[in-house]
């Protein structure tokens, strides 16, 4: 299967805490694309902190909630605390975007991400590196939903190295 994930986070050393995320969830499988780093302003809350996000696909055996489980695994020992507000600061959020074309929607895990159209710092870095892909619900590309997003902020690249 190859799994969509999308890394991001606005404390700390956001561009090293990424790089540390990518190469923990290397367990799952071999990484297949990679986007750039992007910048954006927080989404659905206040804070002075941008984000940085980034966008992997990685090749996998594993169950898609096995993937969830690593991925909260991560998130934890690289300093996220759960506050159960929905958009806060963090120092590190995974999210699966994609489990190839499936479908997923149970008490633990939506595929495709339910909120995914509806943001740029998404779109922007899978329009970069999977610009074709039709989403599984909408039938768009990610072109298309890029094309097509209402998210008024914007995702800028980020060019380091």
């Amino acid at each position: 299967m190859r799994v969509t994930l999308i890394f991001g986070g606005n404390q700390g050393d956001r561009k090293a805490l990424i790089n540390e995320a990518i190469k923990e969830m290397s367990d799952i499988g071999k990484i297949e694309l990679c986007s750039s780093l992007y910048e954006t302003a927080p989404w659905g809350f206040e804070s002075s902190n941008s984000f940085y996000n980034q966008v992997v696909t990685y090749t996998t055996d594993l169950s898609p909630e096995s993937v969830l489980d690593k991925c909260q695994e991560v998130e934890k020992k690289l300093g996220r605390v759960r506050s159960g507000a929905q958009f806060c600061s963090r120092t590190m959020d995974i999210d699966i975007l994609f489990c190839d074309t499936q479908i997923i929607n149970t008490p633990r895990l939506t595929v495709p991400h339910p909120r995914m159209a509806l943001r740029n710092f998404v779109l922007a870095p899978l329009n970069e590196i999977m610009p074709d892909f039709v989403h599984p619900v909408t039938h768009k590309t990610i072109s298309e939903l890029f094309t097509e997003s209402p998210d008024t902020l914007k995702a800028e690249k980020q060019l380091i190295p």
